[in-house]
């Protein structure tokens, strides 16, 4: 038997089984997509950095040789200082030839820092483009029960503010951050090399950085996490309703919406005037260690000028490099603050990347028909409300099947377990011998094609469209797949044919071209069984007719399950089951069940007695 590789024309989905992560939900909720643990978003960027060892050591060695040259500076002006304390002769030449070498020195920190900071910005900007890489593939493998669950909300953030948020800090934070990390560092063993006692005292200043530091960190990590909930749940509540305006204002629901957007919105904003108390006190705490070690090493100076230790120019050099340290040591606990709100949405994609990928079978991907087994499936969205409840059903290979019922009576549930998007609560479901959410090899073939009305017309050239569902179909297997579906005359009516530009920024497409271009999608994609739910529910009453046909072309041949809210398509299945409270009621042909004058024909009658003939 083969294994079932399911691919859907509109939305993709692969179900999961855990990962090393941890949700952050502050209401207790477990149903948002997960974060990484601190510890493995750095292996994961460790794991990302790792193939470009070479460029990273590269930006190190320059920009240390950079910050290095940097740190000659103060020693000039130190001897500039001595040598005019001296008055000699030679001491305005002396100076000149100094400040000559300032100069020089300038020149070459100016070039050695924009080399560094340039390698530095290619290593932030190429991982980050395999962490985009990474998330985009994961996001669009994810179940759709995963999504729906997380709410549209939370990826959206994730994909869109939290990227951002990532870029801004890899473009200007991330060099930066290495730049003053450096020169701290440097500048310290710098005073060492004055006077080992410059460098103690300027460590005094250290330990009140240090706890103001780990104070800054220990608040800021879980509120810029909560922050990023706050601002995904109130994402979801303003796409909730901003989608739903039309349903808001049918039900008078516009104070009840806008006191949810309200509320949400208030709780993000009180969490960023928290981060902005919290940076408030944290600058304060470093004024006093700025303070503190400036006090100490002009102190020391002067004890070692005056016992005769260190000249004038060494004191004022020592001085000096501490008071460079002011903007190094500033800038990296600011962009420690820009690096919390990075590392939190960091965190979040990592989150989404370590989702296990669905599982890889060794058997081949089904290429001709496919029979459907489902045996006592029972399945429950919430424990103790149960929507199927011990449903039989075999689809013969090739068999046209129509599922057909009152609102809620299950058939939607039952077309997304057969399709693979959700696993059953109880029984078994197989799609040519083997569970529909065992996907194939990858590229061995596609075995499930699911179609909604909620089809989507992607930016770009109509066959670029088109070939999303066979890369390397031909235009005239383009065409050929619009002709099969009665779609080529408009299709080629278009201002520039195939090549018309579609979608968003690009000519509209109605109700009724969507869904026969995502029908030509079915036909080039080619799969042995095709699931279809309102597949014709965009077309309204006029296109209904016409669109059924292409239905019946796109599925000719196929082993086919369609979800019938208009009973015409029903009326032309090999097989019709009827659910009702999800179960199986009845099952025939169009003929046996109106004749045994049943629940269908119930059906039947109720919805041919709205119908005009010429639509029925």
């Amino acid at each position: 038997m083969s294994d079932t590789n399911t691919t859907r024309t509109d939305t993709a989905g692969a179900d999961t089984n855990g990962t090393d992560t941890k949700g952050t939900d502050t209401n207790g909720a477990d149903t948002l997509l997960p974060v990484a643990t601190p510890a493995r978003t750095r292996a994961a960027v460790a794991e990302l950095v790792r193939p470009q060892r070479r460029l990273a050591l590269a930006a190190l060695a320059v920009t240390v040789a950079a910050t290095a040259v940097g740190l000659l500076v103060q020693p000039l002006l130190g001897r500039i200082v001595d040598l005019a304390a001296d008055r000699g002769s030679a001491a305005a030449d002396a100076i000149t030839t100094t400040a000559l070498l300032l100069v020089a020195v300038a020149v070459v920190q100016g070039v050695t820092t924009g080399l560094g900071l340039s390698l530095i910005s290619r290593l932030g900007e190429t991982t980050l483009a395999r962490l985009r890489e990474r998330f985009v593939e994961r996001a669009l493998g994810l179940p759709l029960e995963r999504v729906e669950k997380a709410g549209a909300g939370d990826l959206t953030a994730r994909v869109t503010a939290d990227v951002s948020l990532i870029a801004d800090a890899v473009r200007s934070a991330l060099p930066e951050l290495a730049r003053s990390l450096l020169t701290i560092v440097l500048t310290l063993g710098a005073l060492a090399v004055l006077d080992w006692r410059f460098l103690l005292a300027a460590l005094l200043a250290v330990p009140v950085q240090a706890v103001t530091a780990r104070w800054y960190v220990a608040h800021a990590v879980p509120l810029y996490a909560r922050q990023r909930v706050a601002g995904s749940a109130q994402q979801q509540q303003l796409l909730d309703t901003v989608g739903g305006s039309s349903t808001v204002r049918a039900f008078r629901l516009e104070r009840e919406h806008t006191e949810r957007v309200a509320e949400r919105s208030a709780s993000l904003v009180a969490l960023m005037m928290r981060g902005v108390r919290l940076v408030l006190g944290f600058y304060s705490r470093l004024h006093i260690a700025e303070y503190i070690g400036l006090a100490a090493v002009l102190g020391t100076g002067c004890w070692l000028v005056g016992d005769g230790t260190a000249s004038l120019g060494t004191a004022t050099a020592a001085a000096l490099y501490f008071h460079s340290l002011f903007t190094p040591v500033n800038a990296a606990l600011v962009l420690l603050d820009d690096a919390q709100s990075a590392t939190a949405g960091l965190a979040r994609l990592v989150g989404v990347t370590d989702l296990p990928s669905p599982p890889v079978s060794a058997r081949p991907a089904a290429t001709g028909d496919v029979e459907v087994t489902v045996r006592g499936v029972g399945h429950s969205y919430r424990t103790g409300h149960p929507v199927l409840d011990g449903v039989d059903l075999t689809i013969r290979p090739g068999e046209r099947v129509a599922l057909v019922g009152a609102s809620g009576a299950g058939k939607t549930t039952l077309a997304r377990l057969v399709a693979g998007i959700q696993r059953p609560t109880e029984g078994t479901v197989l799609v040519g011998g083997v569970p529909p959410a065992e996907p194939g090899r990858a590229g061995a073939g596609r075995t499930i094609a699911l179609l909604t009305q909620e089809t989507h017309v992607f930016a770009g050239p109509l066959a670029d469209d088109l070939r999303l569902a066979r890369a390397d179909a031909t235009d005239d297997e383009l065409r050929s797949a619009l002709q099969q579906v009665d779609a080529l005359d408009w299709a080629e009516a278009l201002p520039d044919g195939l090549r018309t530009v579609v979608g968003d920024g690009g000519h509209r497409l109605d109700g009724a071209q969507t869904q026969a271009l995502a029908l030509a999608r079915l036909v080039l994609a080619d799969p042995p069984l095709v699931i279809l739910d309102e597949a014709t529910a965009e077309a309204g009453s006029a296109g209904a007719r016409a669109l059924e046909k292409a239905v019946a072309r796109a599925v000719d041949g196929r082993t086919a399950l369609i979800v019938a809210h208009r009973l015409s398509q029903a009326a032309t299945a090999d097989r019709i089951v009827v659910m009702d409270a999800g179960r199986v009621v009845e099952t025939g042909t169009h003929d046996e069940l109106r004749a045994a004058r049943g629940p269908y024909a119930a059906l039947w009658d109720a919805w041919s007695d709205t119908r005009s003939p010429d639509v029925s």
